[in-house]
């Protein structure tokens, strides 16, 4: 018997017992894991002051003269801009439960309004559509939706086979918008022109990147939200380690993004409604009406992060969001590259949207805290060498919310893994090596990050890059 082997039989009984907890058991254990940590980094780092711990009793000012000493002041205030988003993470985790049970459908599905399953693509990966697209129709039929289509808009064509539920959609090379939008919102708003779209106002759309999996949960969770009625767009969790992991390195580094979905997504949606911190572009369902109201024509500006531009287009309008239950995959980057280019796509984005004229400052104050925010983390991660080489004496509220981030940002990246990844699957020890491996990947996910802002901030903001999504070679369907 090998070494794993003999660790995962000893820790069998644990993770039976893990494993037969119950919802509310798991999110208390959660909760109880946070406090841990973030009373631990508390205390190491003099957010509560308590073993003896000494602030620096000197005056920066006269130490280091009053330039420096009012740059390390800023520096060391700069991760306050952080805090909105963070506390709206710590309430989606803590607030709401973490670990719900399975979602059970409230209506039957022959009731169901209809709905269009969209997948928008380039047409680079034909045969991962194609694979997808069957997939997914299968797994709608398997939960018992039978009003319903799956959709693909490309702009080459990919010869999808001949089915009654599917339509292919090509873009014409020809296609322009009224205020020249490009990219993947030119292709989303040519299926809203009049003589392209077939559905009605009160239809539903399920917005999917090509990669994109349905699970049973989100489809049943779907249709509870177009059963409910009451909102016009709403997205759920997207989780990246399922079946084949491609890249480690990336899919723990987006063990953030799980944590985040079920953190201030969730949190924005149940509570306020509105997407102050933004969305993201695949797992969208929308009404039909309501998106074309809105629609995906805004100019170039709106054509990097089209999903960013469309979410607070809504906002300013008036249209309401909610959370969805429920799950779909997809994969993380395959290379760290194509990680750090999708990474710096969504900062130059979220940047035009921000600085757009056409949305309200009212309805993006929160989220250009959080682009400037972004924007600088070079100069706020300088601070972890900085407090060591050139110490300050700073209010222990400062202190103390300045941990609060750091413990926050480091638990999403534990919860994240918690989420996206199987105990039973793994087994205790993979498992826990997984978490190991989140925490590791935090100093790689911020050089990403460093990288991509000042890359980003300097280059060209209106390119739309493509990460690679093919990992199978191509097959006969």
């Amino acid at each position: 018997m090998t070494a794993a082997a003999m660790l995962t039989k000893c820790f069998c009984p644990k993770l039976n017992f893990l494993e037969m907890m119950g919802p509310t058991s798991k999110h208390l254990l959660h909760c109880c894991l946070f406090a841990v940590l973030s009373f631990v980094i508390q205390v190491l780092y003099g957010g509560i002051r308590i073993g003896g711990y000494e602030p620096p009793d000197f005056d920066p000012f006269e130490r280091y003269g009053h330039l420096t000493a009012i740059v390390l002041y800023v520096l060391r205030f700069m991760p306050i801009l952080a805090m909105p988003q963070a506390l709206f993470n710590f309430l989606g985790v803590v607030l709401y439960n973490a670990f719900p049970e399975k979602v059970p459908l409230k209506g039957s599905p022959l009731l169901a309004p209809f709905i269009c399953i969209r997948t928008v693509t380039r047409g680079d990966f034909p045969d991962l559509v194609k694979r997808n697209i069957l997939r997914n129709m299968n797994t709608c039929q398997d939960v018992g939706l039978e009003n319903f289509m799956m959709e693909v808009v490309t702009d080459k064509p990919i010869h999808l086979p001949k089915h009654a539920r599917i339509r292919e959609i090509v873009v014409p090379s020809t296609y322009r918008t009224k205020t020249g939008a490009l990219f993947k919102a030119r292709a989303l708003q040519y299926c809203l022109e009049d003589e392209v779209n077939i559905l009605s106002d009160n239809d539903w759309i399920v917005h999917l990147d090509e990669e994109t999996i349905l699970t049973r949960s989100s489809i049943r969770g779907i249709l509870n939200f177009a059963f409910d009625g009451k909102y016009q767009f709403g997205q759920g969790m997207i989780t990246y380690a399922n079946e084949e992991v491609v890249n480690w390195m990336t899919t723990l580094a987006d063990s953030y993004r799980v944590a985040e979905d079920m953190g201030k997504l969730r949190f924005q949606f149940n509570v306020l409604h509105k997407p102050i911190f933004s969305w993201k572009g695949s797992y969208v369902v929308s009404q039909v009406g309501a998106e074309r109201k809105v629609s995906y024509d805004h100019g170039i500006d709106g054509s990097v992060a089209e999903d960013c531009f469309f979410g607070m287009a809504a906002a300013r309008d008036g249209y309401l969001f909610s959370f969805i239950e429920g799950e779909m995959w997809e994969k993380s980057p395959f290379t760290i590259y194509d990680f750090l280019q999708q990474r710096k796509r969504w900062m130059q984005g979220i940047y035009l949207v921000v600085h757009n004229k056409d949305i309200p400052l009212k309805t993006k104050f929160f989220l250009g805290m959080s682009l400037y925010a972004w924007l600088t983390l070079p100069f706020s991660t300088s601070n972890v060498l900085l407090a060591q080489f050139y110490p300050v004496n700073c209010w222990q509220i400062l202190d103390f919310l300045s941990c609060f981030l750091m413990s926050i940002t480091m638990y999403m990246y534990i919860f994240g893994v918690m989420k996206s990844f199987s105990l039973y699957r793994f087994g205790m020890l993979k498992f826990f090596l997984c978490l190991l491996g989140a925490l590791l990947a935090v100093p790689f996910n911020a050089l990403i990050e460093n990288v991509a802002i000042v890359w980003g901030f300097f280059g060209n903001k209106h390119r739309f890059y493509v990460v690679k999504k093919e990992t199978k070679p191509p097959m006969d369907i």
